[in-house]
């Protein structure tokens, strides 16, 4: 719910998915976090005052702020790992093959990233996940994979590994917070025991389910990701969006050239 610009980080995740063609969204959510429900639902009082104002605008956007797509809330009871999270949507998602979302990875791209993988998820039928090229000093972060070439930007994993030592990392393509996934990934995170933190780590899941004769692809995705779980991402992410905006951008360009001038120079 942290604020990107002008609306919270979290919407943003929606909006590329109902741009991808998606419909139903699952939230899974924990305790205290019912500013998130609260953020996508109707509040008629809320669109009363604007009408009576004649405050149109702000009107359509909180109309279609509720309308955006059909979005269901998952408890999860207690926060073992985003393996357990996703195993709690399972009851909604059934036996079809679903979207999963990061929702601190916001991408900026022409075509929603997610997208991009539901396309590659039809050509070849399998699981995808979202891969970065990173240098290789950074990526004892992520998730690492070890690819086998198919197409441009699109691998077959051979392996994944969750935060690898530098010398054991069998590439410089990481995952990111977009994956596609055929609902055979639900008895795996089901038997999938506790790893880091005595969480259940989806990476672990998806290293099983190669073990077990699973097919997975990975796709390399055009864009820009914004690490918002992070201080310094959050920032970026807000300079990157609202220099794009042109009702802000002019106004914000010449309030960070002014910043970078020496203290003396700047007007009061």
């Amino acid at each position: 719910m942290l604020p990107l610009v002008d609306r919270p980080v979290i919407q943003y995740v929606v909006e590329e998915a109902v741009a991808a063609g998606l419909e139903q969204i699952i939230m899974v959510t924990a305790s205290n976090k019912r500013a998130v429900e609260d953020h996508f639902d109707r509040d008629p009082e809320l669109e009363r005052l604007l009408a009576a104002k004649g405050e149109n605008d702000r009107l359509r956007e909180v109309k279609h702020l509720a309308d955006l797509a059909h979005i269901s809330f998952v408890r999860q009871k207690e926060r073992l790992g985003i393996g357990h999270a996703v195993l709690q949507a399972r009851p909604l998602v059934g036996d079809e093959p679903f979207a999963l979302f990061f929702p601190d990875d916001i991408i900026e791209s022409d075509v929603p990233a997610i997208g991009q993988l539901i396309q590659v998820y039809e050509r070849y039928g399998h699981s995808v996940l979202a891969v970065q090229q990173l240098p290789r000093e950074e990526v004892v972060h992520y998730g690492v994979i070890t690819p086998e070439p198919v197409e441009e930007r699109v691998y077959n994993v051979l392996g994944i590994v969750e935060k690898p030592r530098l010398e054991e990392a069998p590439s410089d393509l990481t995952t990111v917070g977009r994956y596609v996934l055929k609902p055979e990934i639900f008895p795996i995170l089901a038997r999938t025991p506790p790893g880091a933190n005595g969480e259940i780590q989806l990476t672990d899941s998806l290293g099983l389910m190669l073990k077990a004769g699973h097919k997975i692809y990975a796709c390399q995705y055009q864009g820009e990701r914004f690490d918002t779980g992070r201080p310094i991402g959050l920032i970026k992410a807000s300079l990157a969006l609202a220099l794009r905006r042109p009702d802000l951008a002019a106004e914000l360009k010449a309030y960070v050239q002014a910043l970078t001038q020496p203290a003396g120079e700047r007007q009061a």
